[in-house]
Formats: C-alpha cells, sequence, structure tokens
C-alpha cells in the first residue's frame, strides 16, 4: 500500500479515520463483538480455513458472542453498560492465522500447485 493511502486509513493521523474507528467500537461494544467475529466464513473460504486451524475454546467464544449478538439485536436491546466497558472490540484473534492461510495459498499458487480448497457451484 502507498504511504499516502496508509496515512489516510491510519486512526493515529487522519481524524475521520479515527472518528470511524470511534463510531464502530461503539456499535460493536453494544452487541458485544470484536471486528474479527464479522468475518464470514461462508463468503471467503480463507477464512474458514483460518477458523479451523484455531483452538476450539477460541472459536466457541466467538460463536458465543455471535449468538448473544444475534439474541440481542432481535430483542432491540444492547449490553448493559457495565459490560460494555469490558468489551475488547479490536483485539484481533483471526488475522494472524488468516495472515498465515493466505500466505500459504499464495505460495501454492506460485509453485504452481492446485488450490487446497474451491467452492463447488451444484
Amino acid at each position: 500500500m502507498s504511504s499516502l493511502l496508509q496515512s489516510f486509513v491510519d486512526p493515529k493521523k487522519n481524524w475521520l479515520a479515527r472518528q470511524h474507528m470511534k463510531s464502530l467500537s461503539k456499535r460493536l461494544r453494544n452487541y458485544g463483538l470484536r471486528y474479527d467475529d464479522l468475518y464470514d466464513p461462508y463468503y471467503d473460504l480463507d477464512v474458514k480455513e483460518a477458523l479451523n486451524r484455531l483452538p476450539r475454546e477460541i472459536v466457541d467464544a466467538r460463536h458465543q458472542r455471535l449468538k448473544r449478538a444475534i439474541d440481542l439485536s432481535m430483542k432491540h436491546e444492547y449490553l448493559s453498560n457495565d459490560l460494555q466497558v469490558v468489551q475488547t472490540p479490536f483485539r484481533n484473534y483471526l488475522q494472524d492465522m488468516l495472515t498465515l492461510v493466505k500466505r500459504e495459498k499464495a505460495e501454492r499458487e506460485a509453485l504452481g500447485g492446485l488450490p487446497l480448497y474451491q467452492r463447488a457451484i451444484p
């Protein structure tokens, strides 16, 4: 990424990026979600592979957060304020594994190998 684009999306350097990050953080805290919970394993097969490689307790915690968020959304409610304070919306648990999976996929394609997984449309 160019340095101009990096400085544009960096919340430390750009006021608009900082405001967007605050807004997103507030919305994620309302439901008790983390940013990595927003990745969809049905849309991106790399995310599905990364989730398969994570420890079971991390994946279970992700599912519990998603279930709680869906339940709160259906009830048109938010988490209580004392629970919102302890939420950590930008603590990553998926990014490192996702980076590793994408790097392995790129290496495999560069060597001319077949992809490990393909989406089959019936």
